[in-house]
């Protein structure tokens, strides 16, 4: 079995429950934490999100792709991959017509070089199993970046001992899979275990960086 395909399985083997639905108070707190500093990154890039192209690994039912919409990136100017296909066609049915959505391996996706400005992944990264599949699709990312362009990268760092279908992905691994890259680094999200026994304490509990389990890091190709 190759490791898309297991990739595929461990993803059929998740909870289907709505543990991530944006009603639930652990869940919209860990979503608008990470906007927040996400916007923050953005805010300081050059041009307007009109101008920008961006294109996400992994792109699911699409909702960070409506988070770009709704700041303003063009349906036109965006490209969803993602390798489940009931996860691109409930993509197919959040997103308008003009956003371009593919099926399939990320690292061999039809994406020209240098054609966009930013190029999102989330807590991808941390279900692929395999370092030379890490590295290629890794690989890719950056060379559909155009000069001045830039990875956003959002995933988990420790790994989930409870997990055997995810690892986290340090730092310094982000480093190695993108060593030209120019990091400015967030650590964010409360821990979702804790996050979801105490959701009330999210904000309290938030304060404490070593208890912030994940990365927000924007990758700058020079």
């Amino acid at each position: 079995m190759t490791e898309l395909e297991q990739i595929a399985q461990r993803y059929a083997r998740r909870d289907a429950s709505d543990r991530y639905s944006l009603l639930r108070p652990e869940v919209w707190q860990m979503w608008q934490e990470r906007q927040r500093e996400l916007l923050k990154l953005l805010a300081a890039r050059p041009g307007t999100p009109a101008e920008w192209h961006a294109a996400e690994v992994g792109c699911g039912a699409g909702g960070n792709l409506l988070d770009l919409l709704r700041l303003g990136v063009l349906p036109a100017h965006l490209t969803g991959i993602e390798l489940l296909p009931e996860r691109l066609v409930a993509a197919r049915a959040a997103l308008p017509e003009g956003v371009r959505l593919l099926a399939g391996d990320a690292a061999t996706a039809e994406m020209a070089p240098a054609s966009q400005d930013l190029v999102l992944q989330s807590t991808v990264f941390s279900s692929i199993l395999d370092d030379a599949l890490q590295q290629r699709v890794a690989d890719a990312m950056w060379r559909w970046l155009k000069p001045g362009g830039a990875v956003v990268w959002y995933d988990f760092t420790v790994n989930n001992p409870r997990n055997p279908d995810v690892r986290g992905v340090p730092l310094k691994r982000v480093r190695v899979l993108f060593p030209q890259g120019r990091f400015t680094a967030r650590r964010v999200t409360l821990a979702p275990p804790l996050a979801r026994a105490f959701p009330a304490a999210y904000p309290v509990f938030n304060l404490v960086p070593w208890l912030r389990t994940h990365r927000l890091v924007l990758i700058d190709k020079p």
